[in-house]
This record gives structure tokens, C-alpha cells and sequence, in this order.
């Protein structure tokens, strides 16, 4: 196939190539389903890997985005962002494959440093194509659409997650209960499938057709300090760093905590993934008409503290036994982070994409991407090491009551092991918010002009904004239901007066 770029593209080529750039995500999505990041550990955990490991598995895919400079240069020499991509992602399915084949040759003897090994290179390629992709999509996809394409694009692929993760997470636990000497190949060939779903998708990506760009005839050092030079987007780095450094300390080991300390199967964890997928599918379409709307910004603004709130919470699970009410804050949990996610994760993208001049945008994406790997893969390093210093450490936090007829003792804290990482990613997240004030945005609304225009939408259109009402408006409908049942109350009362 000819991947020659085209000086213009007429708008059904634009229309038909956004269509393809869909079903390519879906086919991507498979891929990344199959093999996700909680199936990854579960391997992982399986073949017998530290904490220390888990952390550096963590930190691959942010880590070998440093290599990203590689990307730059091959556009550079060849001006063909739609080669360099379909090549890569090509070199990145392969070893995905040869992953998968790791158990039929070694069997529960798999290396988990060949393990690593195999993802290093899935991730290192996938890493290089990953700006020519960005920089391909900036010139295809219109500036006025970038936030409502992309989050169509994302929630399109989170059905299929949430479709293919509760058949795999079904299939995964029925066989760890009647048949558990084939658990380890059944995550084989879902690593397998997962490659060769990613195969089909490079032919897809092969197909989406790309205008010419243009980059300065300059020197590549040079046009990497540039960026750097641009006091705006040098806050946007700090603020994306901090953010990213301080998230990765800890979420990372939300599988791990689940799996090993709460002992929870995948029965439990994957439908809780899906629940936060499905509080992302519900409400990143609102976040991405709104930041097209107003600003990247306000909606990072809005969506952070609460991300941070749930970060908060995970100290708090398991401090009692019981599972029920484990499962019920896990579930609030993975709502709100899902929803407030999904508005960062599609903001910090889109902002970068902003302040990008449209010449210059692979050169500045590049550096960005750069730079925020380089904090986000230290991150989970330093929480594996740390996870293993706090194992024998513990934190109690409690409340004694004393009377003549009761005596009661209450846990209202426990840290030991992943809560201390928990805990020191919510404060470093604190922290990281400090610096959003100083990233300057064209069009930049005040986050309280943003909710007040959310309340009078969401009011207008309740079952369509329904999650993000709830998010908002939360205090207010405590109120209004506690009123409410106060006036049944009381009708109640009266009537019984009467009889």
C-alpha cells in the first residue's frame, strides 16, 4: 500500500478517514482488553512477581516514551507520519504474540523477566509511533472537533472493554474453580489473540489517509528546546509531571491491593472496572463537549479534586472485614474515579494538543510526552519499593467506647503496606494541583461559570447528565431526599392521627 501523504484531503476522504480511525480504536481497544493492565498482574502475580517487578511493569509503558525522540527523527528524515506509525504499531503487536506463547514453551516456569522483556518492546515501539499518530490526527481531524471526535472514539472503545471484560473475568474464575491447571494458558491465548487483534487493527491504520506536513528545516536539538523556551506550555509540563508523578505512585497497586491483600477474585475486581469504565462511557462525552466549549483547564479543575477524593478512600477499604461493605466503597470509588478520569485523562490530551503550535505539534507533544514519561515510570518504581518497606509497617488509627452495659472499639484508620502508598499519592496530588493556576488557555472560563451552565443543562436534561449531576449536585440531593422523606414522615403521622 502507498502511504504517500496528500497536499489536501476533500472532506469525504476526511469523513471516510475519521469512520476507519473509529473501528481502529475498537480493534486497539480488543487488544488492550485482552491484555489489561489487571489481566497483566494476575499473569504476573502468577509466574510469581515482586512487588518490585509489578512497579517496573507498571512503569513500561510511561518509561519508554523517552524514546519518543526516535519518532521525531524518522518524521523528519521522511515526512511520512502514516509510515512510521503503521510500521511501529506492526513491531509492537509481534512481541505481544510471542508473549502469549511464553507459557506452551515454559509452562509455570515462564520467566517474569522475559515477561518483561517482551512488554518492554511492545511498549517501545508502540512508544514511537505514538507521536506521529498524534501529530497525524491533529492535521486530520478538525480543530472545532478534536474533543467531541475523541471522546466518541473512547467511548465506543469502553463498551467494547466493558463487553470483552465481563466474558473474559466470567471465564477467567469459572475455570480457576473447576479446571485451575489451564488458568495460566487461558491468559496465553488471550495474550495472543490480544497481538494478532492488534495486528488487524495496524491494517485499518493503514488505510486512514494523511495531509502533508510540513516541519522546520531546523536542528533537531534545537527544535526540542523550543518548547522548552515557551513559558506556557514549561507549566503545563510542570503541572502534567507533578500530576502524572503523584497518580502513578499509587494507582498502579490498586489491582495488587485488591488481589493479594482484600483477596478478591476477578469475579469482583473486573465488574468493578467495569463500573468505572461505565461512569466514563456515561459522562466523557459531556466532559469533551464542555472543554470544546469553554476549557481544557476548568474541566481538570473540577475533575482532579475529585480523582483525589477516591485516591483518599482506598485508605479506608478493608480497615473491616466485611465484605459487603468493602464492595460498596469500592464501588463509589470506581464510579468517581472513572467519571472523574475520564474528564483529566481527555483534558491533559487535549490541552497539549492546544497549546502545540500546528507546525511545531510533533516536536511539542514529543517533548511533553518526554518529560511526563520520565516522572510517571519513576513513580511506580518507587511505590514497588516502598509498597515492600511498609509491609511490616502498620499505621492504627482507632476509637474506644466505654459503658457500664458496652465496649466498643472503632477502626477509623489503618495504613499498612499499599494504604501508605495511597496516602502519599493523595498528598503529592495536593501538591501537583498548586501549579494547574499558572497553565494559561485560550477561551479559559472559571470552573463556578462552568458548573453553574452544568447545573442548568444537567437540570434541563436529567437522564442524559445524570452521573455528572450527581458528581455535582451531590450535597443538594441529600438535602432534597432528607426533606423529602421528612414531609412523608410527618403526612404519614397526620394521617395515622386521624384514623
Amino acid at each position: 500500500m502507498i502511504f504517500t501523504p496528500k497536499e489536501t484531503l476533500t472532506e469525504r476522504e476526511v469523513e471516510n478517514g475519521l469512520n476507519t480511525v473509529l473501528k481502529e480504536g475498537m480493534a486497539t481497544e480488543a487488544m488492550v482488553t485482552l491484555a489489561g493492565g489487571t489481566f497483566m498482574v494476575a499473569f504476573a502475580i502468577m509466574l510469581g512477581a515482586s512487588n518490585f517487578q509489578i512497579g517496573l511493569l507498571a512503569s513500561l509503558p510511561t518509561f519508554t516514551n523517552i524514546f519518543q525522540l526516535v519518532s521525531v527523527f524518522l518524521i523528519r528524515k521522511y515526512n511520512n507520519r502514516r509510515a512510521v506509525s503503521v510500521i511501529c504499531c506492526i513491531l509492537a503487536r509481534i512481541p505481544m504474540v510471542l508473549l502469549g506463547a511464553m507459557p506452551f514453551f515454559f509452562g509455570d516456569n515462564a520467566p517474569v523477566s522475559l515477561l518483561l522483556c517482551f512488554l518492554f518492546f511492545y511498549y517501545l515501539f508502540g512508544s514511537i509511533a505514538g507521536p506521529s499518530w498524534n501529530a497525524w490526527m491533529k492535521d486530520l481531524v478538525p480543530g472545532d472537533k478534536l474533543g467531541a471526535f475523541f471522546s466518541k472514539r473512547s467511548r465506543y472503545a469502553q463498551i467494547l472493554n466493558v463487553v470483552l471484560s465481563i466474558l473474559l473475568a466470567v471465564s477467567i474464575d469459572y475455570l480457576r474453580r473447576n479446571a485451575p491447571q489451564y488458568q495460566l494458558y487461558v491468559y496465553a491465548a488471550m495474550f495472543m489473540t490480544a497481538g494478532i487483534a492488534g495486528l488487524g487493527a495496524v491494517g485499518l491504520l493503514a488505510r486512514v489517509p494523511e495531509p502533508r506536513s510540513y516541519l522546520p528545516n531546523e536542528n533537531i536539538m534545537k527544535m526540542f528546546v523550543k518548547p522548552l523556551r515557551d513559558k506556557n506550555f514549561q507549566r503545563l509540563l510542570v503541572f502534567n509531571s507533578l500530576w502524572l508523578f503523584s497518580v502513578n505512585i499509587a494507582t498502579p497497586f490498586f489491582t495488587v491491593f485488591m488481589l493479594k491483600t482484600l483477596g478478591l477474585t476477578m469475579t469482583y475486581i473486573i465488574p468493578l472496572t467495569i463500573l468505572s469504565q461505565l461512569a466514563s462511557i456515561l459522562t466523557i462525552g459531556y466532559w469533551g463537549k464542555f472543554a470544546d466549549r469553554y476549557s481544557n483547564k476548568t474541566i481538570i479543575s473540577i475533575c482532579a479534586p475529585l480523582y483525589l477524593a477516591c485516591v483518599i478512600a482506598w485508605c479506608f477499604v478493608g480497615i473491616y472485614t466485611n465484605l459487603i461493605s468493602n464492595l460498596a466503597l469500592l464501588a463509589v470509588i470506581h464510579i468517581v474515579s472513572g467519571s472523574s478520569n475520564a474528564g483529566i485523562g481527555l483534558a491533559l490530551t487535549n490541552i497539549g494538543l492546544k497549546l502545540a503550535p500546528s507546525r511545531e505539534a510533533i516536536v511539542y507533544l514529543s517533548v511533553k510526552n518526554i518529560i511526563t514519561a520520565v516522572f510517571s515510570s519513576l513513580a511506580p518504581l518507587l511505590g514497588g519499593y516502598m509498597a515492600d518497606y511498609y509491609t511490616l509497617r502498620q499505621l492504627r488509627v482507632i476509637a474506644e467506647w466505654s459503658g457500664p452495659n458496652l465496649q466498643k472499639t472503632f477502626r477509623l484508620l489503618l495504613l499498612h503496606e499499599w494504604n501508605f502508598l495511597f496516602l502519599i499519592g493523595a498528598v503529592l496530588m495536593v501538591i501537583a494541583l498548586q501549579f494547574l493556576p499558572r497553565v494559561r488557555e485560550a477561551g479559559e472560563v472559571h470552573k463556578s461559570v462552568v458548573k453553574r451552565i452544568m447545573r442548568t443543562s444537567l437540570r434541563s436534561n436529567l437522564r442524559d447528565y445524570f452521573v455528572i449531576d450527581v458528581l455535582i449536585n451531590w450535597h443538594s440531593s441529600l438535602n432534597n431526599m432528607l426533606k423529602i422523606n421528612l414531609l412523608n414522615s410527618e403526612k404519614t403521622s397526620r394521617e395515622q392521627r386521624h384514623q
